[in-house]
């Protein structure tokens, strides 16, 4: 079994894949379209990466302010979400991504990436950075039987 890690953003998806044992995730892929509402095609990648990695549940990163309020980016995730449902009929798990593209960028800027060059991996870092705190919480709760986390 496999989990898809997504980083939904208004004109890229970031994509992390988990590995077969559920203990890491890593980054494979940002999928970008052109125009926010056309999700098609976006949607057709994702249902393919799907099928590669046989992926068996997502967990999509669930953009909320920094004060916990939700504003117009959970609207859009929510609604991509159903989408998502609708179309690979997994289970899409909501992960709250406050501060993961934050952290993403700092990793870069302390690997001297170039700034020009951290855009180019920045969406799919943050997915890495959302499925890993999932399977961190997954073994956790396997290790002591207490749920913990921050899923919504």
């Amino acid at each position: 079994m496999r989990i898809m890690g997504l980083d939904f953003g208004s004109k890229t998806v970031g994509v992390a894949i988990s590995d077969a044992l559920l203990i890491t995730a890593q980054g494979i892929e940002i999928v970008r379209r052109e125009q926010e509402n056309k999700l098609r095609r976006t949607l057709a990648r994702i249902e393919e990466l799907i099928k590669e990695y046989q992926v068996e549940k997502i967990v999509l990163g669930l953009p909320k302010n920094m004060d916990g309020s939700s504003g117009e980016r959970v609207e859009k995730t929510m609604e991509f979400k159903a989408m998502l449902e609708r179309r690979t009929q997994l289970e899409v798990i909501m992960w709250d991504e406050r501060l993961t593209t934050v952290a993403a960028d700092r990793l870069m800027m302390e690997a001297n990436v170039r700034r020009e060059d951290r855009k180019k991996y920045v969406d799919s870092i943050a997915a890495t950075f959302i499925l890993q705190g999932y399977l961190d919480k997954l073994s956790m709760e396997k290790g002591s039987g207490v749920s913990y986390g921050r899923e919504d």
